[in-house]
This record gives structure tokens, sequence and C-alpha cells, in this order.
């Protein structure tokens, strides 16, 4: 006996949405899974998509995880060197860095300045502190004072107690504090971006996250508290189409370039990096 037509379509049908729906379920799980892949030692990255999707571009969200205990970091400024601000892969080739990555927003009448305090060893790019800046990244320290790279929250750590144990400083804006609690972002709190941000986690190693695809700051804060684990200390570095990261190693280079700024700079086109005054440096050991 013929098998009815309706069978015969609809099953194929049934099994093929039966699938798609334990492929997507199995990618959800995948990327809520951090699965590191070795730059070289101390680097690794995971770039998973975004727990939701953005209105623009692929919705990853790049995050480059480094060791402290294995790597070298410093400060670099356009303001020590030269006075001549640099693209981010500039930064690197001309002072042979694995890794470059804004070291926080900047003045922009001057094009020079950081917002907050910027000290890199007897050089000061800004010697006054912002009032409304919680952390301090912290690197160089002075022997015995703790890793190479630390991020303080300064209403956990008081400034007076850091100020004399490292030689390089760079204070940035605060989007999750020492013990894990979500900040309320009230500068521009609708404004959606490309961003790149600065964070740490119980162990102390040191995260750089970068998205493209352009999301409000608070949807960002929401992101990271699920996605890395015991998730702490965490810094806004910069959005826009000024928000880089540059990665080159022996086998593998990364370019992650910002675009996007509700408004602003309403656009997902840019496909160069901007000059910029103040990096983070990193190399391995």
């Amino acid at each position: 006996m013929p098998k009815p037509i309706f069978l015969t379509v609809l099953l194929p049908a049934v099994l093929l949405t039966f699938l798609s729906f334990i492929s997507l379920n199995a990618r959800e799980v995948q990327d809520k899974i951090p699965e590191w892949h070795e730059l070289e030692k101390g680097l690794y990255f995971w770039e998973p998509r975004a727990p939701e999707a953005s209105i623009l571009n692929d919705s990853k969200i790049f995050i480059l995880k480094v060791d402290p205990g294995l790597c070298n970091f410093g400060v670099y400024c356009a303001s020590e060197h030269g006075k001549q601000n640099r693209t981010a892969d500039t930064w690197a080739n001309d002072f042979g860095l694995s890794v470059v990555v804004n070291a926080g927003m900047f003045n922009m009448e001057n094009a020079s300045t950081n917002k907050g305090y910027l000290k890199n060893n007897t050089h000061f790019n800004n010697s006054k502190l912002n009032g409304g800046y919680n952390v301090m990244m912290a690197m160089n320290p002075k022997q015995g004072a703790g890793p190479d790279m630390k991020f303080y929250d300064l209403t956990c750590t008081s400034w007076e107690s850091i100020q004399t144990s490292y030689q390089t400083f760079c204070q940035g804006m605060r989007m999750i504090d020492c013990n894990g609690n979500r900040m309320e972002w009230n500068k521009n709190p609708g404004q959606a971006c490309s961003m790149v941000i600065g964070a740490t986690d119980i162990a102390g190693n040191i995260y750089f996250i970068f998205t493209r695809s352009p999301y409000t700051h608070q949807k960002m804060i929401g992101f990271l508290s699920s996605m890395i684990p015991d998730i702490r200390t965490t810094v806004y570095l910069e959005g826009g189409p000024e928000a880089s990261l540059f990665i080159q190693t022996r086998d593998t280079t990364i370019s992650k370039i910002g675009s996007y700024v509700s408004k602003t700079y309403q656009n997902d086109k840019n496909d160069h990096f901007w000059k910029i005054p103040n990096v983070i440096g990193i190399d391995s050991k």
C-alpha cells in the first residue's frame, strides 16, 4: 500500500527541524563554555557569540586572556615617545609588542592626555587622579610588591596603599567592582558602541574584551558577568572607531577594529585602526 503523501513530505521536514534545534542548542552551549586557544606562552583567546544579537555585524565578543605570571606589561604614551600618536599595529611594530590595546579614554582637545591618572616610571601623562574613575591598573611592581599587572578597585583598596608599590599606573572607569557587583552605567546610558574593556578575576588573570558589534555598556556588563567565571574589577577602555586591539605572535595576527557609536558615528564601515595616544603593550616573558 503506498505511503500517504503528507507523511512522505512531513517526516523529512520534522527531522530537519529537530536536527536544526539540536544544532542550535549545541552551538549555544558551546558558546557559553570557554574554549581557550593558545597564541603563545601566557596568551589565550576565545571568541563566542554574545548572548544577544546586536543590530550590526557578527555579534561576537573576542576575549584575550593573559597570565600575568608569564607576560611583561607596559604603558606607551605619545607624550613620552616623540609626541606622535600611532595606530595599534604601529605601536606594536615600533616597540616589538605582541599585544597592544587602548590604555583608556583620552582628552579629545589635545588628543594626548589620558582622562584618568597615567604614569609610566618617571613620566607623567596625567598626574591628576580622576575622582569618578575607580579602577587603577598597576604594572611593573617594585620588588616583592605583587604580580606584573593587577587591577585595583579604588573603593576596595586605597590609592595610598599602592601608589609606591608599582612603577606604572593607568586609571579608568569601573564597570564591575572588586566583589563582582555590576555598576549602573549612568554616562550616556542608552549609547551603544563598539568597545574594548579590561577585567580581572579571582585568580588574578587579566582579560581584554573587544566587540565590534555595538552594545550598550550596561548590556556588556551583564554579558561579562555571565561569560567570565568569577569576574572582578572591570574597566572601560575605549569605544567607537578608536577602540583597538592588535595581536601579533609568531604565526598569528589578529586585528580588532572598532566602528559604531550611537549618534556620533552610526556606521559599521570603519576598516582601519585610528591613531591613539596611549596604549598598554604586552609580550611573553
